[in-house]
């Protein structure tokens, strides 16, 4: 199909469609409500249905009284019976996938399902949206001239039922629509192999002959692709393989570690990175604006939002509010009830909203991925922020990380113990140390009220990890590809210990 011909469908969607997000832009706390409504209704006749007697809630305040705030642990024995074959239990339509996650306390996975409405109205429509708004932001755009460079993860059938399960990626690429498979590369049959590392050279060798135009996949793991694609074909930078490359479509981590380095295999100034925030329960976010780090909240994509503040995270004063209560430069907990049957949900990560006419969001971090032993606070984005600015002052380039409490033990005091890989490694390590330190002083008062003269904590320790660590370790776990990730800061030493162990500092 001719490029006009393409992009004057594309036209047409993006005015049908921009419709509805003005719709949502101008009355976002109607829309949810509505939206919420429409939920409980469809769901009324389920086990959750009739357990909360849904078909008799007519407001966010019964609905919030009735229905407790759930995790995992709390669905995981509904999930094992549906993944069994059992219907009707939190959503009326049968089951048929469930994406694959890193596990929690008490189970190695998690299953999230995955209902036909959500992968229809949510995934597959964010995806369109997210085509629509680039679109509209770059009229000029080559999108469709070529193909998207997709990197997805492996699936497998679950044995009992024929159920399947695997990455949320590999769910959505196997079921794809033809139009979408027609414009990616590589093939489905190479993007859902299940040996990452033959998968790598095997996405290589079919993705160098095409005509590749954008780039979509989760930082860490696109990064030792194209660097695979670059070491493969000889070049120096990817344009010299895809002169058409105009853009970069990512999430899953933070981008904050890895800008710098794709800029080096990608040296265009109008080279355009486009952040999306997805994960196993929905997609939640799109930037809609060039060059810019705020992600505009997705409000009619079958998910009603609630959020708890993270200052009463975890504690008897917990508090949870809806849309209509967040403030700016807060930091909240993501709680949601969504069209695949999970209800008041936590799905483990933080933002902050930037805005609230219309309501865009950051992501901050993860509840769970945050030190704090010494009543520090320290989140993730504190962490790459300060380890940005630092790196641009020592030209140092960090490949992964992860950091944990050294604790009290007698008379001394705490610190934060931190393991870095580096791809550039800082000349003096200890200069390095000291930037970082007073990095994070600036970027969190906590902090630096606890390293106030060393009132609490002393100065961080950092190891340097010795190359490949983090991709050995993942892999020693199983865990490489699709959207496994690095834990990047705990409250435990689980994860450090394990890796000093594995670079010998133990």
């Amino acid at each position: 199909m001719p490029i006009p011909i393409v992009n004057s469908i594309a036209s047409w969607f993006l005015k049908k469609r921009f419709h509805q997000i003005d719709l949502f832009l101008k009355y976002p706390n109607e829309v949810q409500m509505e939206l919420l409504n429409n939920l409980l209704d469809k769901a009324k006749d389920t086990e959750y249905g009739k357990r909360y007697d849904f078909a008799s809630i007519q407001d966010y305040k019964t609905f919030a009284e009735r229905v407790p705030i759930s995790d995992y642990e709390s669905y995981q024995e509904d999930i094992e019976r549906s993944r069994k074959g059992e219907d009707n239990i939190f959503w009326p339509q049968t089951i048929k996938w469930f994406a694959k996650s890193s596990g929690t306390t008490s189970a190695k996975s998690k299953f999230i399902p995955v209902s036909e409405d959500s992968l229809e109205d949510c995934h597959y429509a964010a995806s369109k949206d997210l085509l629509c708004m680039y679109l509209n932001n770059n009229e000029n755009s080559q999108l469709f001239t070529g193909k998207s460079l997709r990197l997805g993860g492996s699936k497998e059938l679950y044995k009992e039922n024929g159920t399947v399960f695997g990455d949320l990626s590999a769910i959505l690429i196997d079921n794809m629509p033809f139009w979408a498979e027609f414009s990616s590369t590589p093939s489905s049959k190479v993007s859902l192999m299940s040996n990452w590392e033959e998968k790598m050279q095997a996405i290589v060798n079919e993705t160098i002959q095409e005509n590749v135009t954008s780039l979509a996949g989760v930082p860490s793991w696109m990064l030792v692709l194209l660097n695979n694609v670059l070491e493969t074909t000889g070049k120096q930078n990817l344009f010299d393989i895809w002169p058409n490359l105009e853009v970069y479509f990512h999430g899953g981590v933070s981008f904050l570690p890895y800008v710098d380095q794709y800029k080096k295999i990608l040296p265009k100034k109008d080279f355009r990175y486009y952040e999306i925030y997805n994960a196993s329960e929905g997609f939640f976010a799109i930037q809609d604006q060039n060059a810019s780090s705020e992600l505009l909240l997705m409000l009619d994509y079958g998910i009603f939002y609630e959020f708890i503040p993270m200052e009463t995270y975890g504690s008897k004063d917990q508090s949870v509010i809806p849309l209509s209560d967040v403030e700016i430069d807060k930091n909240y907990a993501v709680v949601i009830s969504t069209n695949a049957g999970l209800w008041r949900y936590k799905i483990g990560d933080t933002v902050r909203f930037t805005s609230i006419n219309p309501y865009r969001i950051k992501v901050s971090g993860r509840t769970k991925h945050h030190i704090n032993a010494f009543g520090e606070e320290l989140i993730i984005e504190n962490a790459e922020d300060a380890l940005k600015k630092v790196c641009k002052k020592t030209k140092a380039e960090i490949v992964d990380y992860t950091a944990a409490p050294i604790f009290m033990h007698g008379k001394e005091k705490g610190a934060h113990e931190w393991l870095i890989e580096f791809k550039t490694p800082p000349t003096d390590i200890d200069y390095f140390n000291e930037l970082f330190d007073n990095a994070l002083k600036s970027l969190n008062s906590d902090y630096e009220a606890k390293r106030y003269n060393n009132m609490t904590l002393n100065k961080p320790k950092i190891h340097v990890a010795r190359e490949q660590l983090f991709y050995d370790w993942l892999k020693q776990n199983d865990k490489l590809g699709g959207q496994h990730k690095v834990p990047r800061l705990s409250n435990t030493r689980d994860y450090l210990d394990d890796l000093l162990h594995l670079n010998g500092n133990t």
